[in-house]
């Protein structure tokens, strides 16, 4: 095999080069998970089953020349544990200042822990990189033998993830020379491994092509599918060689590695040569990438309004962070050397970056937050979550930042008596399971069988007194399981808040409250605990009978990952567990009614939210998709509701599409014009996997609306938990609208505001509002549309608010 000529140079500075992975290439029998995630220091294609950071295996054993282990079964880890995989927990790294308060200290743990994550830290530290340079450095240049080769893919595979797109190209390139030509006497592995290796480059090849593209001549359209316009790749080499690779892949399987098959359609198309331009036997059908579907396209002004961070993974929180009336914006990565960022809204169409003005420098990392007023003063705070996928590296303090009132922030956790055990987690949820008047944390914390600490749930019971005890053990909700979701609904509808748990690799668990602060896991009666391999999660009542129902999709399971997805937009058969859409039948039963509603196809979601995209008063949801790993180019879907019976895949005619990782997402109105605008957090796990986040201005419908804030008096003063009714007159008929509030579903926060479509209504009849803490009903009428009022809890009158419409500055979709 002849080598292919050196890439032209590409930058590789931090705000360019940064995008990637989490898992093991995918040879077809991959498992993705055997009862936890599989997160590992080293990614090699020979892997059958990875371990999760910081789960402590026997590191693999170091090989000599004459025993040659086969491709990809070494390990970056190998005789040599990169410093951090233990679990000693980094919170006992003693503070230089003598009692530093409750922030302060804080700041510096964060601090202590972004010093170690180089050396700690398994996906973002260069520790496996520096053993498996040391490794080829003393393996003789004249040697061409399966060990070197072997070690130039490893290392490959670990610059790619670092960012380093030219080291991974000349890594690969060297594996791809040092390939055997005649495979007939191999065996059916050693076949695949020269498959993967090849396929290994074209990806980094791709990789360089969307760097120079998507990220360094970043427009609103780059990596949105399907790909066209200005997002058409202008560098053209990157995509050119990965096509070079991926047929050749193609051509030795016979068109069986469908991973390749997705990945040289999609380089042809950044090259604006699909459909034609793809082999006939190669082709995916234009269809799959394509939409016949009418609707609006919603137009990405992020970078128009300067908040599309250019990030890692990371969580978002939407809401009236100030008291202002209007929505601001609060972000996270899970970098942990990436500070969280504070966007306000400055009431004219733009925003600000008011990270440093809120006193929220220095609060590094964090892959999700949540939010509420858990102190009932008047404004909203925020819980951020740290540690996730780390395993025993990722026992990181997660922080509660008490809202001042005054658009700043102090980090109260260790004064509320929430620091006291760190587990590695990434959800949470906030309600008011005792119905005392104050709201309560769940955080669903991440165990690993087999570990060497145990990470149960916490069921932070408020105490009223700006302090928390942790009562999960009392109330039996530890679980004790890898937690991904977690999130309170009232789905018997008994006034007390149940919790479902949605737990990957192990089944999911739905606790019944039992009104005296116990709780009973009755997901295997109800039949609700699938998908085994599912992430987020959310209550809703998608379908407006005034039943919460349950969404729980499918993340991963026993499948070819990319594979799997393809085969499952082309037809093919799969692995994978499937969504399920569990409708509730308002007797405290559910039935599975996925396949009905149109929602079967694979998506891998991590981020999500649901909102009322049109105003038509059934709720749609986005979907931020992918897996770590590059080759998890996989479009972000938006489905929108019919009338409660089926979801349409409105994700290529609405602009959705983004192949980039999809993390955090939230619906809100910034403009104040009555629908709901979409943002969304973007980013991998690996350094060389950022990219910008996103804000999709909602082009209108021309439906009605009514924006309601409640604002509890005897319950807690976010209101989550409350239940709103309107009865409308639409095409004159009178239909019921239903929104349960909270901040959405588990991965992103909406604002606590509600923003109900309306549809066509001519009028609305009644209002009414119910308080299950107090199970007072209030009804209100006449209530004119598009309007913004408050109601108070106990009030005879709502009260109708400022609400003028400020159009974003510089955008020009309407």
């Amino acid at each position: 095999m002849q080598a292919q000529p050196h890439p032209p140079d590409a930058s590789r500075s931090n705000e360019t080069v940064s995008r990637s992975g989490w898992r093991s290439t995918f040879l077809g029998r991959v498992i993705l998970f055997v009862s936890v995630i599989i997160v590992a220091t080293a990614i090699f294609f020979g892997l059958r089953v990875l371990s999760p950071p910081g789960h402590e295996t026997p590191p693999s054993q170091e090989t000599s020349s004459a025993h040659e282990t086969p491709a990809g079964h070494e390990t970056s880890s190998a005789h040599e544990t990169p410093a951090g995989h233990e679990t000693s927990p980094s919170h006992e790294t003693s503070p230089d200042q003598e009692n530093p308060s409750g922030h302060e200290k804080m700041i510096q743990l964060l601090a202590e822990i972004n010093r170690l994550a180089p050396e700690e830290n398994p996906w973002i530290g260069e520790g496996p990189a520096r053993i498996l340079r040391r490794r080829l450095a003393a393996i003789p240049e004249s040697a061409v033998g399966p060990r070197r080769r072997n070690t130039h893919f490893s290392l490959g595979m670990i610059e790619a993830r670092l960012g380093e797109e030219q080291e991974a190209i000349m890594q690969f390139e060297t594996a791809y020379r040092l390939l055997p030509s005649d495979t007939s006497d191999l065996d059916p592995e050693e076949v695949e491994q020269v498959h993967e290796t090849i396929y290994r480059l074209g990806l980094a090849y791709l990789r360089l092509g969307e760097t120079q593209n998507c990220c360094q001549r970043n427009t609103p359209e780059s990596c949105v599918l399907p790909i066209r316009g200005s997002a058409i790749h202008t560098m053209r080499y990157g995509s050119e060689q990965a096509i070079q690779k991926f047929t050749e892949v193609l051509e030795k399987t016979d068109g069986h590695h469908l991973r390749s098959l997705w990945l040289l359609n999609i380089a042809y198309m950044t090259l604006g040569a699909y459909p034609d331009g793809v082999p006939e036997e190669y082709r995916i059908s234009p269809e799959i990438f394509g939409s016949d579907v009418k609707f609006p396209r919603f137009k990405n002004i992020a970078a128009t309004l300067g908040v599309n961070t250019f990030n890692l993974s990371g969580g978002v929180v939407l809401e009236d962070l100030d008291n202002d009336s209007y929505v601001d914006i609060l972000t996270t990565t899970w970098d942990p050397n990436g500070p969280m960022h504070f966007f306000r809204n400055n009431q004219d169409g733009t925003f600000s970056d008011q990270t440093e003005a809120a006193n929220l420098t220095g609060l590094l990392g964090g892959l999700n937050m949540v939010s509420a007023d858990y102190d009932n003063d008047g404004d909203v705070d925020v819980y951020v979550l740290r540690g996730a996928w780390l395993g025993g590296a990722g026992r990181h303090p997660n922080s509660l930042l008490q809202n001042q009132g005054d658009a700043t922030f102090t980090d109260v956790t260790f004064e509320a008596g929430m620091g006291e055990a760190y587990y590695p987690t990434q959800t949470a949820s906030w309600s008011d399971y005792d119905n005392d008047g104050d709201l309560d944390l769940c955080v669903g914390n991440e165990h690993l069988v087999g570990n060497t600490f145990a990470a149960p749930c916490q069921l932070f019971r408020n105490n009223g007194n700006g302090t928390f005890t942790d009562v999960a053990s009392q109330a039996g909700v530890e679980n004790m399981s890898f937690s991904k979701g977690v999130i309170w609904g009232d789905y018997d509808g008994d006034r007390f808040p149940d919790l479902y748990v949605s737990n990957l690799g192990a089944p999911n668990r739905l606790y019944r409250n039992n009104r005296d602060g116990t709780f009973t896991d009755l997901a295997k009666k109800l039949d609700v605990i699938r998908p085994l391999g599912s992430f987020p999660t959310w209550f809703w009542d998608y379908n407006n009978d005034g039943v919460l129902d349950l969404y729980v999709p499918s993340y991963v399971g026993l499948a070819p990952g990319l594979g799997g997805l393809a085969a499952s937009f082309i037809g093919r058969t799969h692995g994978l567990d499937l969504p399920k859409l569990y409708q509730g039948d308002g007797q405290g039963g559910f039935q599975d009614v996925a396949a009905d509603a149109d929602l079967l196809r694979l998506t891998f979601p991590m981020g999500s939210n649901f909102g009322d995209l049109d105003n038509d008063g059934f709720l749609d949801f986005y979907l931020g998709t992918g897996y770590p790993d590059y080759e998890s180019l996989i479009p972000n879907f938006m489905y929108h509701n019919i009338s409660g019976q089926r979801f349409q895949d409105v994700t290529y005619s609405g602009g959705f599409g983004n192949l980039q990782k999809g993390h955090a997402v939230a619906f809100a109105d910034f403009d104040q014009d009555g629908d709901q605008d979409i943002f969304a957090q973007m980013g991998g796990a690996f350094p060389g996997d950022k990219f910008s986040d996103s804000l999709y201005e909602n082009p209108g419908f021309d439906n009605h609306w009514l924006t309601i804030r409640l604002v509890g008096v005897r319950s807690n003063r976010s209101a989550i938990g409350a239940r709103i009714k309107v009865d409308v007159m639409e095409n004159g008929n009178r239909r019921s609208i239903f929104k349960h509030v909270n901040s959405g579903g588990s991965f992103g926060c909406n604002p606590f505001r509600q923003t109900i479509g309306l549809g066509k209504a001519t009028r609305i009849e009644r209002l009414e509002v119910y308080w299950p803490t107090t199970d007072l009903t209030q009804v209100f009428f006449p209530v004119e549309m598009n309007q913004f009022i408050q109601v108070v809890e106990g009030d005879d009158q709502f009260k109708p608010l400022p609400f003028q419409r400020v159009p974003f500055n510089g955008s020009d979709s309407r």
